[in-house]
């Protein structure tokens, strides 16, 4: 029985033309090679399964070549490429870091390098996931990678590039590896499924490299699980079953219950979906980027970044016109505001159940808010600017105007064109009121008589102001208090209580406090304040500030005990005869010593 060996190894690329998806890398490198332009450090980056130890593995086995054919590719019959092949080659070793990350794994293989190669041109040493080595072992492999012997050529591989310390970036040669398209993928499975003589749709192809996310390497091991469970028959029905992918018919038929108000029918089909063990953030995020391929779907020139099967591309461009912009625009609001808060619910069900109703009933939301706050509206293309009419203006001859003043009467000639007017106008010598009649007709003239009377009303209920004293300011302070005491805010209470008052001016008044802690609380009471105390002197102009002046320390003095020799000279001072006893006795002091006063009692 022969051995299985999964896709993922046996259709392993053996040459740079066989790479799939890293044509920007595999031309540079066979390049370097024609023009033997070769570094001797090269970092291969890029997430997983993009053929990063692919390369490493075809450019060491390329270099070592004997008769590389004119486009820099391996022949794979030399000695060199059997042996490469076969696993038995002297010129190639790896290493893998994320297991042998040790000084010491490093140094031994620095020692390796010292020894030049039995056959062939190079020896390639590939450290695979070099950013899971220790910052010691990345200290002691610099010297040897920035001036490696003239046959060594070192390829470090990693997903991880940001890990790495800067001193082995600038040492090495970067090749970024891109992920792998989603029609490069596709091609590569339809290839392999030719080769194997396996019965593939392409819809469940493209599952499969949706389901991949650019990574050939998984995508390959999809394509194996699906190949054993269908019995070599891969289509749409049983790749979705495998991979619990929900299908894109179930979303089409969510979004017609939802345009029809059917909110019953879009319950139910919610709990067919439920019960097939899809959670809701699947149905969440699969709806959400349903109505995103929708969105984009309304204009023919977007629709290339459709990552859907050709035969879904017409039906969404169909459904698309069926839908206006400001409902797919406001359902993906609701859609996201559900993803945000759904890990936080409780109710999970119910959370998503709340926004299934709303999407039900948004098109008759839209139509009673007018769209105005959804959509933007366009500017119309038939729009005309508004049309004014031109004026005439009639000549006038020399001084247009003659005016003499007669009494209580101004008399005034005007000139236009040929006849003369005479006018006389009345100027009344009464004083004009301050406030001009208004007409009783119209909105206008009633909402200015209100206003008027309003004012009036408040000029003659206003109350004159009180001045500010220091006397009263000291009423109105405790009369603040009692609130404080209403309310039971005795902290606050004891503040205002230590606070000191001060009259600055008729609109000022100053509270002296000791510390900041009681600025604090006053602070705090600020707006209630103001309000009492412009209500208690009747104006609305008062305020107070806070000011912070600390009381006078009294520093009592400290009586600090005598030394020995103070006592000694205290004493001798009120008794000569202790000095004269001491000269006589000849004796000395010990100054550094303490001899405490001795308690009276």
């Amino acid at each position: 029985m022969e051995k299985f060996v999964v896709s993922a190894r046996k259709y392993r690329p053996q040459n740079f033309n066989t790479v799939v998806g890293q044509s920007h890398i595999t031309t540079t490198l066979k390049n370097a090679i024609n023009n033997n332009q070769l570094a001797h450090a090269f970092l291969f980056c890029g997430p997983r399964g993009v053929g990063k130890t692919t390369c490493a593995r075809i450019l060491a086995k390329t270099i070592n070549c004997e008769t590389r054919t004119k486009d820099g590719e391996a022949c794979n019959t030399c000695n060199s490429c059997v042996s490469f092949d076969h696993g038995t080659s002297l010129n190639i070793h790896e290493l893998d870091a994320a297991s042998n990350n040790s000084v010491d794994d490093i140094r031994t293989l620095v020692e390796q390098v010292r020894f030049a190669p039995q056959a062939g041109n190079y020896k390639v040493y590939i450290v695979d996931e070099v950013h899971m080595l220790s910052a010691s072992a990345f200290n002691a492999f610099l010297k040897t990678l920035e001036e490696p012997p003239p046959y060594a050529i070192f390829i470090l591989a990693t997903t991880e590039k940001h890990k790495i310390l800067p001193t082995i970036l600038s040492r090495c040669q970067i090749f970024d590896f891109k992920r792998i398209t989603l029609n490069d993928t596709i091609e590569h499975l339809q290839e392999i499924c030719t080769k194997e003589e396996i019965e593939a749709e392409k819809a469940g192809l493209h599952i499969i490299a949706q389901k991949s996310e650019g990574c050939l390497r998984d995508a390959l091991s999809i394509l194996d699980k699906i190949v054993s469970f269908t019995n070599g028959h891969v289509n749409y029905s049983n790749t979705l079953e495998h991979l619990n992918i929900l299908d894109e018919d179930y979303f089409f038929k969510l979004l017609e219950y939802m345009q029809q108000q059917q909110l019953a029918d879009a319950m139910l089909l919610f709990d067919e979906i439920n019960q097939k063990g899809f959670e809701g953030d699947i149905l969440l995020d699969g709806f959400a980027e349903f109505i995103r391929n929708l969105l984009v779907s309304k204009d023919a020139k977007a629709s290339v970044l459709l990552e859907v099967a050709e035969d879904f591309k017409k039906k969404y461009v169909k459904s698309a016109g069926l839908i206006s912009t400001g409902w797919l625009i406001a359902a993906l609001n609701i859609l996201n505001d559900c993803t945000i808060n759904y890990k936080q619910a409780r109710n999970k069900r119910l959370h998503l159940e709340m926004a299934i109703i709303k999407l039900c009933y948004l098109q008759q939301a839209i139509e009673l808010s007018g769209t105005t706050d959804l959509v933007k509206k366009k500017i119309a293309d038939n729009s005309k600017a508004l049309a004014f009419r031109t004026l005439t203006f009639l000549p006038v001859k020399e001084p247009a105007a003659i005016i003499k003043k007669k009494d209580n009467t101004m008399e005034a000639t005007v000139y236009i064109d040929e006849p003369v007017i005479p006018v006389k106008i009345e100027i009344s010598q009464k004083k004009e009121p301050d406030i001009l009649p208004e007409p009783v007709s119209g909105p206008i003239s009633s909402l200015k008589r209100i206003r008027q009377q309003l004012v009036e009303k408040n000029l003659s209920n206003e109350k004159p102001i009180k001045i500010c004293t220091e006397e009263d300011l000291i009423i109105a302070w405790k009369g603040f208090i009692e609130q404080l005491v209403e309310r039971k805010n005795h902290s606050a209470i004891t503040n205002f209580e230590m606070a000191s008052l001060r009259v600055v001016d008729d609109n000022c008044a100053e509270v002296i406090v000791e510390t900041p802690f009681q600025q604090k609380f006053i602070e705090a009471e600020r707006p209630n304040l103001i309000n009492h105390l412009q209500q208690f002197f009747n104006n609305r102009i008062l305020t107070y500030q806070v000011k912070i002046i600390k009381k006078e320390e009294t520093h009592n003095e400290v009586h600090q005990p005598l030394s020995s020799k103070q006592q000694y000279l205290k004493l001798a001072e009120q008794y000569p005869q202790i000095r004269n006893l001491r000269e006589r006795l000849k004796l000395e002091l010990d100054i550094n010593t303490y001899i405490p006063p001795k308690k009276i009692d």
